[in-house]
């Protein structure tokens, strides 16, 4: 076959248009620190690294649940404790009126301080995370009104679950419909004639409640401490997997890059030698 200059002038310029191609695409990797940088460059990569990308985000997504979680556990917690706190202050109260040492107007004194515990406990009844009543369950009204007209219904106790993984679900809610019931109904009970020895049985039958309650949120308070450790591993094996699937390797694509140009330039180099010296360079 005879070989042309023209044949081999088209082929220097194709191999140096390919060169050209190879740098670029490792100027590109070094510049993003990708293997791939479009869907073309290598598309079984590209799948891979979509598919980690959905495992990253759902991750993300899920983690952003838990601090939702944790935040109604944590108020929850927190107005229980609070609960508490005013329970045995009116314990002490009651303990006090119980002895019959009082007289009338002390009496009066302690009873208007219970009337203003009662108040306070119902407002902790109605806590709120963001635009919802914790203590609601899937009711959007709160859970007293106007003061000490107190109105649970069957959805009060209905739960409220917040996916934290793939199938996983978790109770952020908890039902103290009983417990602030019969809390109300004690303070209620409250006057001249109170009985204020037996009062103190059902206080603590109802702070012991508090108790059990928050053992309850707290058992839960821990499942979410361990799913957020579980998330965190997931989080770190799966951003682990997108580094190896698409991270290069620096000091071997700078090594590659160095390797081109050195091609290249003898490319270039070969290809003026190849080039077929015209009537006007013998002119000049």
């Amino acid at each position: 076959m005879r070989v042309t200059q023209s044949m081999l002038s088209n082929n220097m310029l194709r191999n140096v248009s390919t060169s050209y191609n190879k740098m670029g695409k490792l100027q590109d990797q070094i510049t993003t620190g990708k293997k791939v940088n479009r869907p073309s460059d290598n598309p079984v990569v590209a799948m891979k690294g979509m598919g980690y990308r959905m495992t990253v985000d759902k991750v993300a997504q899920y983690q952003e649940n838990l601090g939702e979680v944790n935040n109604w556990l944590d108020s929850s917690d927190d107005a229980l404790d609070k609960v508490g706190q005013a329970m045995h202050r009116a314990r002490e109260l009651v303990t006090s009126a119980a002895n019959g040492t009082m007289t009338p107007e002390d009496k009066k004194k302690v009873q208007s301080e219970l009337d203003q515990l009662r108040e306070h406990i119902q407002n902790l009844a109605n806590t709120k995370v963001g635009d919802k009543y914790i203590f609601s369950g899937t009711k959007t009204a709160k859970p007293f009104h106007n003061g000490t007209d107190y109105e649970p219904d069957a959805a009060f106790s209905e739960k409220v679950e917040i996916e934290v993984f793939d199938g996983v679900m978790m109770i952020v809610n908890t039902d103290v419909t009983k417990l602030f019931k019969d809390i109300d109904e004690v303070f209620n009970e409250f006057g001249p004639d109170t009985d204020f020895s037996a009062a103190i049985a059902k206080i603590d039958a109802n702070m012991d409640e508090v108790l059990t309650t928050r053992a309850n949120i707290g058992a839960r308070q821990n499942r979410v401490e361990m799913m957020g450790n579980r998330l965190e591993s997931q989080e770190a094996a799966a951003k682990k997997q997108m580094s190896e699937n698409e991270d290069i390797d620096y000091e071997k694509v700078i090594t590659e890059m160095i390797t081109q140009e050195s091609i290249h330039r003898a490319a270039l180099s070969v290809g003026s030698r190849i080039i077929q010296p015209s009537l006007v360079d013998f002119l000049r």
